[in-house]
């Protein structure tokens, strides 16, 4: 989308919150912009029809919450919002479920694809995981509070080192840097004694307790 509207940096400094957010820490779903002003309703439906295509589903309207929900977000698509409104009001949407079949794959898709245009300067690898964790989002496979750690932890350049005590972006699993490899992977020992090759960014260092 490459007349998507500039990204405007949210408020002023914050000074921690409930989160636990260290003192100036700006949150990546801050950023203020109308990022879906270029998704209106026919390119939705588009989507899922394609998606109901292809898992051979009926693509149809659900006559409860069709209209309700493609109105509000008309009028919603052409404000500015922080990127976590954005996530927040696609996700209501797909709990509205306006369509008969896979909502959360279509208004997933749009966190996805918002996702990665924003974050355009971010290396291909990082790029998706971003993606892939607004679209979990939005999905209703991961809380708020995850995706918004796990974009912090791809905005931080990756510096791991043997002996580092690390974990996978959703927390699934944890363990210890065993080597730096030549082409930047990493090794590292899961705790299960799993020994692992993975790309630094689908990895976030352990904070000291």
């Amino acid at each position: 989308m490459s007349d998507e509207t500039e990204i405007r940096p949210g408020g002023g400094g914050d000074a921690g919150d409930a989160d636990g957010k260290r003192l100036g820490q700006q949150s990546p779903l801050q950023g203020r912009a109308a990022f879906i002003k270029n998704w209106d309703w026919q390119l939705v439906t588009g989507l899922n029809r394609g998606s109901c295509e292809r898992g051979k589903a009926q693509f149809g309207h659900n006559s409860e919450a069709h209209d309700q929900v493609r109105d509000r977000r008309e009028s919603t698509r052409v404000q500015t919002l922080t990127l976590g409104e954005t996530l927040d009001f696609l996700f209501e949407c797909h709990r509205a479920a306006p369509l008969l079949f896979f909502n959360g794959n279509t208004f997933g898709e749009i966190a996805r694809r918002i996702m990665d245009a924003v974050f355009i300067e971010f290396p291909l690898g990082r790029r998706r995981e971003a993606a892939s964790l607004a679209a979990h989002y939005v999905a209703g496979v991961l809380d708020r509070q995850s995706v918004e750690s796990g974009l912090i932890a791809l905005a931080e350049l990756a510096d791991l080192h043997p002996g580092d005590r690390i974990k996978t972006l959703r927390g699934s699993m944890h363990g210890t840097i065993v080597s730096v490899l030549s082409d930047g992977r990493v090794v590292w020992r899961a705790d299960s004694g799993t020994e692992l090759t993975a790309l630094p960014e689908s990895l976030v260092r352990e904070q000291r307790k």
